[in-house]
């Protein structure tokens, strides 16, 4: 799809909702899978919320208008979870099937479901070098298998003029 379709299309769509994408991604009691338990490492504090979602691992598709994504057909999902007060923390997303898939994890920590550079922390599989654009989709994929699939992911926040882990807490 050239971008002046994109654009298009995005302007033709409504704006986004908290609830888009979040029924494919709420995993269910006993998820037998396939889905990503997220372990949490590196919280700022416990204030807020956690947003996973999901996207096709390319990196047109990666971090764009989930609207779009949905319109097109292609993978988008997403989870909201509150963060507990104490704790170790894990979340789950479901995925459609066992492949290769880019992932974002947000720290809300106003819950105002927006990133806010000053304040709010951002992860990835892998832990890419965050600079000041979104990482390739490749450095910040994942591949699911056809049951449950653990992986870690290091929230980063801004220190300075970086984007980066906090010191382990």
């Amino acid at each position: 799809m050239s971008f002046a379709i994109a654009i298009a299309l995005a302007a033709a769509l409504p704006a986004s909702t908290p609830e888009l994408g979040t029924r494919e991604g709420a995993c269910r009691p006993n998820e037998p899978g396939p889905a990503l338990l997220i372990d949490v490492v590196g919280l700022k504090d416990r204030s807020g919320l956690l947003r996973a979602e999901l996207y096709p691992a390319v990196d047109g598709d990666f971090l764009a208008d989930d609207n779009v994504l949905i319109a097109a057909g292609k993978t988008f999902a997403r989870v909201d979870m509150t963060v507990p007060p104490s704790g170790p923390v894990r979340l789950c997303i479901r995925v459609p099937r066992a492949g290769h898939y880019a992932l974002s994890l947000l720290h809300d920590r106003n819950a105002n479901l927006k990133f806010d550079l000053s304040g709010d922390g951002i992860g990835f599989p892998g832990n890419p070098k965050l600079g000041w654009s979104k990482p390739h989709a490749d450095k910040a994929a994942v591949q699911a298998g056809p049951g449950l699939t653990t992986i870690a992911i290091r929230l980063n926040y801004r220190r300075g003029l970086t984007m980066r882990p906090l010191e382990d807490r």
